[in-house]
């Protein structure tokens, strides 16, 4: 019996012992092909070697340097490269832990900002519904996914919500994807008014959201429509790049294929790799100055951050997504999975959308590809696939409630970006077989 409160209780997960490349294998003999990175995590995958030897080599400097008292070497390196790497602004770096704590972190950084500078009336937060931000408190609250909030909802902090950029399901058959932004950014700036135009403090988005809606990109120029509205009222945009982010769609931050710069950004997962838990918040300037010439402080911390171990993992595996032929790969590959998903899966009956960027991918499946009807939810169709994937030694990462948190069903690819083609293929082999298998059932 284990002694482990699993996220699902009573399910007999397989035990991993041993993984490298892009393969997991576990304690029968079975090996997996994980093409969803885990959560979008395993970006380079994994043992790799030259991320091992960075670890190593900080464990003979230091392991363990609270950042009240010091800061290290290895942590400078990191926030250095970040800077140089992302959108021209964003120009200091706080590290945390994981995806979660980033958020926590920049909706704290938000509130004291506007603390700060004397406009400490400001305190809505704005998101969009159908988001996953995290599960902490604050997390949970500001993401807009109705089924992992409802059970918390007495308990979370008040936040606002819009709808998303979804033109699979939301955008009018009449609608230019132009018009449909519009649309929606006149929809944001209602809200703000309803609000009170000096009481907003953030919006806050996924550039391509993730988990719950399964690799949903923007149309047009729906982010310069929104960093605009925020500019007008004074509000700080806050892009999380958690899943996203560190070149899972083929730029190294997803919002440089926006053409705008939020004044927070959060990133984890993908730069850390999996090797260590480490994300961080990436702010610009202007927040800094106002910490800088106000308090004196960030009036937050944990533990854990600035770990000098994970933050030479990070380091390393920042260090290789600079190289050109990562970037490129991600690009390649990505088409390649769109290109083998649409030819094995787009005449489905049962699969309405397939979308994405780089080595980001979704499937949306349907009952009815002419209505767009989902599945009845409790057919659970999402657990079905998940298990005939691993059934086929294929790890994807299958969500319910795409469309309202309760009805819809999809499919989340994000190998990791060392892939080659003849894997591509066999991803989407296997999980077309798993798809096909599961609505059988």
């Amino acid at each position: 019996m284990t002694k482990i409160l699993h996220r699902s209780i009573g399910t007999n997960l397989p035990k991993a012992v041993g993984g490298q490349g892009i393969h997991i294998n576990d304690s029968e003999g079975r090996s997996y092909i994980d093409g969803s990175g885990g959560a979008a995590v395993s970006c380079l995958g994994h043992n790799h070697p030259e991320v091992l030897e960075a670890m190593k080599a900080q464990m003979g400097r230091i392991t363990y340097a609270h950042t009240s008292f010091f800061t290290t070497d290895v942590a400078e390196e990191l926030a250095e490269q970040l800077v140089q790497l992302a959108p021209r602004g964003l120009d200091y770096v706080y590290l945390v832990s994981g995806g979660s704590e980033a958020v926590e972190a920049a909706l704290k950084m938000a509130r004291q900002y506007f603390v700060e500078i004397g406009q400490s009336q400001r305190r809505h937060i704005i998101a969009r519904r159908q988001s996953y931000h995290g599960n902490t408190i604050g997390a949970l609250a500001t993401g807009g996914n109705a089924w992992r909030r409802a059970q918390f909802e007495p308990i979370l902090p008040e936040t606002h919500h819009v709808s998303p950029c979804y033109a699979y399901r939301d955008m009018q058959p009449a609608e230019t994807p132009g018009k449909y932004a519009e649309r929606l950014a006149t929809e944001l700036e209602a809200k703000i008014v309803e609000l009170g135009t000096d009481k907003v403090m953030a919006f806050v988005a996924e550039p391509v959201v993730g988990a719950t809606l399964g690799a949903v990109g923007p149309v047009a120029d729906y982010f310069k429509r929104v960093r605009q509205i925020c500019d007008k009222y004074g509000i700080l945009l806050i892009l999380d790049e958690v899943m996203c982010g560190m070149g899972r769609t083929g730029t190294i931050f997803a919002v440089e294929q926006e053409g705008i710069v939020p004044d927070l950004l959060t990133i984890a997962k993908g730069m850390g790799g999996g090797f260590q838990p480490i994300g961080a918040v990436l702010l610009s300037e202007k927040i800094y100055r106002a910490f800088a010439e106000g308090s004196g402080l960030f009036q937050h911390g944990h533990t854990y951050i600035g770990h000098p171990i994970a933050a030479a993992a990070a380091n390393k595996v920042v260090e290789i997504l600079k190289r050109p032929d990562v970037m490129a790969n991600v690009i390649k590959m990505g088409d390649r999975l769109q290109a083998g998903l649409d030819a094995a899966l787009g005449q489905s009956s049962y699969v309405g959308d397939i979308r994405g960027r780089g080595l980001f991918r979704g499937v949306e499946i349907v009952a009815d590809k002419d209505t767009k009807e989902p599945f009845d939810p409790t057919r659970k169709i999402h657990s079905k696939i998940k298990r005939e994937a691993m059934q086929r030694g294929l790890m994807c990462y299958p969500m319910g409630g795409t469309i309202d948190g309760v009805h819809g069903d999809h499919v989340l690819l994000a190998p990791p970006y060392i892939i080659q083609p003849e894997q591509i293929d066999m991803i989407v082999e296997r999980l077309a077989a798993a798809i096909n298998a599961a609505i059988a059932s």
